[in-house]
């Protein structure tokens, strides 16, 4: 079972799992690297427009940690990196409960989110890629808000997997990248931030979404799974070329494509992807040792993501195609299907054709 994750978002969710533990959760010189990850995420989030204790408290973090934010390099290829010994089965337990703390969050605030990641990346300037002091405080506000919308048990356990699969060393080292008092004052006011955030948490998770069933997407995806299982299992889940660097990107592209990404997930219907995130989950429950989810749940991740597709403008499906096609040159998929059968991997491609 693929799982894709983006640094940013990784990051971000390490930060709002930190909000709530308490102010020991670490030895002290771990503490600015935690602050640095509850702020990672900040290329850009923006607040609505209403004011709440969470949008205050956001603002407060901000003029503590701009600073230290500026001399962050956001361009480094560090992000890309393990932040440990590479265990990707470990590391899939992390990524499953981000998926779950995601599926748990309100949708609206996803949403509103990841809108204002799109603001901000358009306002990133200067060598270290770094976005406006407003869009940094509006993400803070959106991703403490979204944190506030799960239960405390849920973020500790993302921070918990993350902390797990995380070289006792990381935190120093960043410290070291950047002007340490900088990063003390950030953490400070990260600390104040947090306690607002959890004042404001739910104490409950809310309904699992609604999945159709018999629907034209998912007969499809059922012909589709049963055409591209064989393919599917020849696939090394376990390798580690799936965090090595695209050749020849630019962060420029990247960051551009991402963007896209994040434009199509905002336009997405919220139960659509509450569905798929949950889909994701449960396949992520069946895999074997070699990294495989069982053909039932391989279908069901297939009909979520074609219903997640197919609820927002195909304009916007082809700008991430696009996007995406600009960095990835054709060495990659080539590379990619010289590690399975070639007619396995043609006879999943004829049948994702027939899917879109």
């Amino acid at each position: 079972m693929p799982g894709h994750s983006k640094t940013l978002a990784v990051l971000g969710l390490v930060g709002g799992a930190a909000l709530l533990k308490q102010s020991a959760f670490v030895p002290l010189p771990s503490r600015p690297a935690a602050a640095a990850a509850a702020t990672v995420a900040a290329a850009g989030i923006s607040t609505p427009a209403f004011a709440d204790e969470i949008g205050d408290a956001a603002k407060a973090l901000g003029d503590a940690s701009y600073a230290f934010a500026r001399e962050v390099d956001w361009n480094n290829g560090i992000y890309l990196q393990a932040p440990g010994a590479f265990k990707p089965l470990e590391a899939l337990k992390a990524i499953d409960a981000m998926i779950v703390m995601g599926a748990q969050a309100d949708p609206a605030l996803l949403k509103a989110a990841v809108d204002a990641h799109h603001v901000a990346i358009g306002k990133i300037s200067g060598p270290n890629g770094m976005t406006s002091k407003q869009s940094w405080d509006a993400v803070n506000a959106a991703i403490g808000r979204i944190v506030a919308s799960v239960p405390e048990s849920t973020v500790m356990d993302v921070y918990n997997k993350v902390s797990s699969i995380t070289d006792a060393g990381v935190p120093a080292y960043m410290k070291s990248l950047v002007n340490g008092n900088d990063a003390e004052k950030a953490y400070a006011g990260f600390l104040e931030f947090k306690d607002v955030v959890r004042k404001n948490q739910v104490s409950s998770e809310g309904p699992a979404a609604t999945v159709p069933s018999g629907d034209s997407i998912g007969e499809a995806a059922k012909k589709l799974s049963e055409a591209s299982y064989p393919f599917l299992k020849e696939v090394d889940w376990l390798s580690d070329i799936y965090i090595k660097p695209i050749p020849g990107a630019k962060t420029k592209d990247i960051l551009q494509a991402l963007d896209k990404t994040f434009v199509m997930g905002s336009a997405m219907d919220g139960n659509a992807l509450k569905a798929a995130a949950e889909a994701h989950h449960k396949a992520i429950g069946s895999i074997d040792s070699k990294g495989v989810t069982s053909a039932g749940d391989y279908e069901a991740v297939n009909a979520a993501i074609g219903r997640m597709v197919a609820s927002v403008p195909t304009s916007k499906v082809m700008d991430v195609y696009n996007a995406w096609a600009k960095v990835v040159p054709g060495e990659v998929p080539n590379k990619m299907i010289s590690m399975v059968n070639p007619l396995d991997a043609n006879a999943a491609a004829k049948a994702f054709y027939e899917f879109k």
